[in-house]
């Protein structure tokens, strides 16, 4: 199973230009990917650097029409003219999706700093590997309050996910709503984190559970115990990013899924946004 992250930044390259199609193309230059995770897609925000009103959701779903396309709108507002536009992130999959959770996180209130709502968007898929949970996520940016409160969240979610995942169905089909699909006890938490790997945000959410629950490893520490993780920002935008390449796009295993980590590859080539895409590998024990 080979998984990609990436934060497309509205499909915003290092030259300014915004182009789904070179997004797409790279995309699949790293990998024939299983499952696509992008962060900052837009529908509607013209207003963004070399952007158009264009709905991007709908256009990368009709450029990968093998896949099952899941839209995680954390910015779902009304735009000029009485139409909505909307910002947020995306999976597409070739795998069977079962339950699909859009979990919007914390935004407390941080007086001065600029923010916008976030989304956990959550999808158990059926692999071969069995059902993994994967969530794509993107977290504040300019509050630390915030971002803290986001991290808490999310470990909550898996501590949920995995005691819903313990239990036997439910129902059946036809207890309609309150049907029990199962969410998958193996777990991938992928996508921009905003974060050093040295943070606090990081070590909290890596942090052991007092239940029994899994916690989250961090798959390139898993994979090269004692290295620098490899940059994700700043290789090529340095109008941005003038200083150092550094990093904050991270993937996230659980721990009952980590003997099954095969590689996990930072793609230094590509200059098609200002983060560079992630690969993960996942394959049998």
């Amino acid at each position: 199973m080979k998984l990609i992250t990436w934060n497309i930044q509205w499909g915003r390259g290092a030259d300014g230009r915004v182009d789904i199609d070179r997004i797409i193309t790279h995309a699949r230059r790293i990998a024939d990917f299983d499952v696509l995770c992008l962060q900052e897609v837009s529908s509607g925000y013209a207003e963004l650097p070399g952007n158009d009103e264009r709905n991007q959701f709908e256009e990368i779903a009709r450029r990968l029409p093998g896949f099952h396309a899941i839209a995680g709108k954390a910015v779902d507002a009304s735009g000029p003219g009485g139409g909505r536009r909307s910002f947020g992130n995306m999976m597409l999959s070739r795998f069977a999706v079962g339950p699909v959770f859009r979990h919007l996180l914390p935004w407390p209130v941080d007086p001065g700093k600029k923010s916008m709502q976030r989304i956990a968007l959550e999808a158990s898929l059926q692999t071969p590997l069995g059902a993994v949970r994967i969530t794509v996520t993107h977290l504040e940016y300019y509050s630390a309050l915030q971002r803290c409160a986001q991290v808490e969240r999310l470990r909550e979610l898996h501590r949920e996910a995995v005691a819903h995942a313990a239990m036997p169905d439910a129902g059946s089909t036809s207890d309609g709503p309150f049907f029990h699909p199962g969410r998958g006890k193996q777990a991938i938490l992928l996508g921009d984190f905003n974060c050093r790997p040295d943070s606090e945000e990081r070590r909290n959410l890596l942090a052991d559970f007092d239940d029994g629950t899994p916690p989250y490893r961090d798959a390139s520490t898993l994979l090269y115990p004692g290295q620098p993780h490899a940059p994700t920002v700043g290789l090529y935008d340095k109008v941005q990013w003038p200083g150092d390449p550094f990093t904050c796009d991270f993937v996230f295993i659980s721990d009952d899924l980590a003997p099954r980590v095969r590689r996990i590859h930072v793609d230094d080539q590509s200059d098609a946004s200002d983060h560079q895409p992630v690969l993960l590998e996942i394959g049998e024990e």
